[in-house]
């Protein structure tokens, strides 16, 4: 089914938060710290203020106790950084808000904003992850726990032939067409708020903590969102600021957030750092298996996204132990990007992999198929389906992986450029969250549904109205779908790849009950309906409409995953050391598939992103200021169309009545895991150079 909202989107008639206009708005403008820790010894905004049009400069001189502390959404809060904006003359990092200057013009506000003078004294930066200490994750997350299983030392002392690797992602940042903005309005002592955001009750909710509010004085609309996949990542640090602004100017003030500011302001994936061994027997059986990675946060938040339960699970070994670290930076709180643990932590898996495959002169897919497995090794528990290696055969035939693998590496020249393939496995657990919904069905056979979620470009609009329309018995064109209001019942997260089954769920669960609700007296039948997915705490409802939402895996008593498998041929020019990928063949397995033509557009998307990854994304931090200095899309390299090669999706049957009622497994991340990993493998296949650290540059390929 075609999108729903795709004639809105293309005519320019969807409404996003930015586009959201009252009459006689002012504007805001950023003022940031160009050091990354510090003092900031004078702030001198007398020129601004007496400059054309401005109404207000706020600093920490005059709001140091206007916004209260609230908790980091992961530490059961709202916030993606538990900095208070504005709070005191210490500087955390570089780009940290210390002024913001409203004017009548946006124009007027940048200009203005360009005069504040800061006087800082600076202390040398602690910015990057090789520069500090780290501690075991489980001292700072009392929740997390390390997964062991046998004797390491023995398995590996034991092993026929063993890989020792160590391996490193950068810096990545979202750069979402649509930036983040907020535009906020008083009416007396309710605030209106428009802003992209990817949990609109989470930013009601902190909004309401930080300024001592009800919540149920706060409204937040954000009914399309132009791009997110973790950009948009809870409360910012921006939101009260713009609505202190409005309410002392007594005016609607708009605040866009500019590309460069984007990189502070907005969340990232932080760099980790990977000491993986792998070791196997004769026959090439795992037989050793340790993890241990190294990730950074910020010096206020201990924000992790730990990843080595997905490694460690992955196939079948005996002897298996894992080190989860934390290292503390001064820059900004990192926070989710699109498979926030899998795609780093599974680079150093399968990288690893690949290389032990090489020395057992064994393919790589028949390895993977040899240590194949049907439960966790560590802990005993089942999945509920295993289609890993039928993805895997899948994305084979399809890219003729038997013809294009040569058993020599840097054995194919191609008119100057060298040839190789390579492969990887894509692999993530399910999530599922709560949900309410409002259900309306009329006597003309028109339903309405409504929910506080979020399009977020994944087709959620067409999603429920498809979901709807089969449960109810009418056409999908019958059903119209309201989004992204907070006066509407609460919606979950989106993210997690956990959109889909949270609502195909909920919407198949509410749809019985509302055909046998009674009519009212126009015969309209109508319910609101809260989902809470079987595992889930028995507060959760509770929770969500307080703005706290939080994911679980189902169910408890197995293992429930997506899985993939990613086919790269790749061409190294012989010469310059310039990367291309050729060609690219996904196969996924993700249960039910609710609409095959999105759902195909969601893993092309991933797995661009994949290749983005791999070859170009990473964000430089100049050790000296902890500053970012590529921060804009000049230096920021992202995918253009020229870069891709051919792509292909395909969707591998994955029944799984297990996993709940509707057996969906979402999509929305599985289709980059692997990918960096599988290019990297190829690169290997056609160079001979190993590569173990992302992106793969020109420099690490001139030999």
């Amino acid at each position: 089914m075609v999108r729903v909202d795709g004639p809105v989107k293309v005519c320019g008639e969807a409404e996003f938060a930015g586009d959201v206009q009252p009459p006689g708005a002012a504007w805001a403008a950023l003022v940031t710290s160009p050091v990354a820790r510090g003092l900031l010894r004078r702030l001198d905004a007398a020129a601004a203020r007496r400059a054309a049009g401005v109404l207000a400069v706020l600093t920490h001189e005059n709001c140091a106790d206007a916004v209260r502390e609230v908790k980091h959404m992961m530490a059961g809060g709202w916030a993606n950084s538990t900095l208070r904006p504005l709070a005191s003359p210490e500087i955390h990092y570089a780009g940290q808000i210390v002024a913001v200057v409203v004017a009548e013009t946006l124009e007027q506000a940048q200009w203005a904003a360009g005069l504040v003078q800061l006087d800082v004294a600076a202390t040398a930066p602690r910015a990057r992850l090789s520069e500090v200490p780290s501690r075991p994750l489980a001292e700072l997350q009392p929740e997390h726990q390390e997964r062991h299983c046998g004797d390491f030392e023995k398995g590996w002392s034991e092993a026929a032939l063993r890989v020792d690797g160590r391996y490193s992602t950068p810096v990545q940042h979202h750069n979402p067409m649509e930036l983040p903005s907020c535009t906020c309005f008083w009416n007396g002592s309710k605030l209106t708020i428009h802003e992209p955001a990817r949990g609109i009750g989470t930013v009601r909710a902190g909004v309401a903590e930080q300024l001592g509010l009800s919540p149920a004085d706060v409204r937040v609309i954000a009914r399309f969102l132009g791009g997110h996949f973790g950009a948009k990542f809870a409360l910012s640090q921006f939101t009260a600021l713009a609505a202190l602004a409005s309410r002392r100017v007594k005016r609607s003030v708009r605040l866009f957030v500019s590309r460069r500011d984007n990189f502070t302001v907005a969340n990232h994936r932080t760099e980790t750092e990977h000491h993986l061994r792998l070791g196997a027997d004769a026959a090439g059986r795992f037989v050793a298996l340790s993890h241990t990675a190294t990730t950074a946060s910020s010096y206020f938040d201990s924000f992790a996204m730990a990843g080595a339960d997905v490694t460690s699970a992955l196939y079948a070994c005996p002897h298996v132990v894992t080190l989860e670290k934390l290292g503390r930076v001064d820059r900004n709180t990192p926070g989710p990007m699109r498979a926030p643990p899998e795609v780093p932590f599974m680079f150093a898996l399968e990288c690893a992999v690949d290389e032990l495959a090489w020395g057992l002169h064994m393919d790589p897919v028949e390895l993977r198929r040899r240590n194949d497995t049907l439960a966790d090794p560590v802990t005993g528990k089942r999945f509920t389906t295993r289609p890993l290696m039928r993805c895997f055969d899948a994305a084979a035939a399809r890219f003729g992986w038997s013809a294009a693998r040569s058993a020599a590496v840097r054995s194919r020249l191609d008119d100057g450029w060298w040839v190789g393939v390579g492969c990887a496995a894509a692999a993530r657990p399910v999530k599922i969250g709560a949900a309410e919904l409002r259900l309306t069905l009329t006597t003309a056979g028109r339903a309405t549904v409504e929910v506080a979620h979020h399009e977020i470009g994944n087709g959620l609009y067409t999603l429920l109205a498809l979901t709807a329309a089969e449960k109810l018995g009418i056409a999908a064109d019958q059903v119209t779908v309201r989004l992204g209001d907070t006066d509407l019942p609460a919606g979950g997260l989106s993210g997690g790849s956990a959109t889909t089954t949270t609502l195909a769920n909920a919407l198949a669960e509410a749809c019985p009950l509302l055909l046998a609700a009674q009519p009212d007296a126009q015969g309209t039948r109508s319910l609101t309906h809260g989902f809470v997915p079987p595992g889930a705490p028995e507060n959760t409802l509770q929770s969500l409409r307080q703005g706290k939402m939080k994911l679980v895996t189902a169910p408890s008593s197995a293992l429930a995953w997506s899985f993939g498998a990613h086919f790269v041929e790749v061409r190294v020019h012989a010469v310059s050391g310039e990367v291309r990928v050729a060609r690219h063949v996904g196969a996924f397995a993700a249960g039910r598939i609710v609409n095959p033509l999105l759902a195909r557009s969601q893993l092309l998307g991933g797995m661009v992103w994949g290749q983005s990854s791999a070859l170009l994304e990473a964000t430089d931090v100049d050790p000296r200021t902890g500053c970012y200095v590529n921060a804009d899309l000049a230096d920021y390299l992202l995918p253009t169309c020229a870069d891709v090669g051919e792509l292909e999706a395909i969707m591998v049957d994955d029944h799984d009545p297990e996993v709940n009622p509707e057996g969906v497994k979402g999509l929305g991340e599985i289709g980059i895991i692997g990918v960096d990993a599988a290019v990297a493998n190829a690169v290997y296949h056609a160079t001979g150079v190993r590569v173990r650290d992302l992106p793969i540059r020109l420099e690490q390929l001139l030999i």
